[in-house]
């Protein structure tokens, strides 16, 4: 025997399965793509990053300008002083363009991400391994250590989880691009 009353949430979304709304309900709505591969879900943002009154914005702020304090601007003045180097050769400008990418990232962690290019392909394999061969795996490496001296604190953990996305940056740069989050993560 039922209850007269109103239907609980469950038995709404057993219904919503059960019986499909009509097509003059569903005419015009689309049906978005799927996220390119790389982006794990994230939705790719256009605009600037949070707004100033956005949930987290200003803890990202407190945490990027202690970041700078803590040793992020020299990271991002070495990353830009070797990209002015590389560009002195015309074989090295693809590089520098990823040692500015890295600059950027690393002056300014808290509140985007890498993510993968939808369009990168052999090109990005082989400025990868180049990549990882003259250096990559010494500049990850260096942000391993930075972030096992942040760890060693319990308050410089989020410094220690941006090393180590940092890390995964400088080891393999091409073929990806630094997006603002969108979906209130840090």
């Amino acid at each position: 025997m039922t209850q007269a009353g109103p239907p609980s949430g469950r038995e709404r979304a057993e219904d919503a399965l059960a019986y499909p709304p009509p097509p003059s309900q569903t005419a015009g709505t689309q049906i978005s793509p799927a996220p390119p591969p790389g982006t794990q879900g994230y939705e790719r943002a256009i605009a600037a990053p949070s707004p100033p009154g956005a949930p987290g914005s200003a803890l990202r702020v407190i945490g990027n300008i202690l970041w700078l304090l803590l040793g992020g601007l020299w990271m991002a003045i070495s990353y830009a002083a070797a990209g002015l180097i590389m560009l002195v050769t015309i074989i090295g400008i693809p590089f520098s363009i990823q040692a500015f990418k890295l600059a950027g990232f690393s002056l300014w962690p808290f509140g985007r991400m890498m993510v993968t290019k939808p369009g990168a392909g052999a090109g990005s394999v082989l400025g990868n391994v180049l990549w990882f061969i003259f250096g990559g795996w010494w500049l990850a490496l260096s942000h391993l250590g930075s972030a096992l001296l942040f760890a060693i604190t319990i308050i410089g953990i989020p410094f220690a989880i941006a090393s180590v996305r940092l890390a995964g940056a400088a080891l393999l740069p091409f073929g990806r691009e630094v997006v603002p989050l969108t979906n209130g993560r840090n």
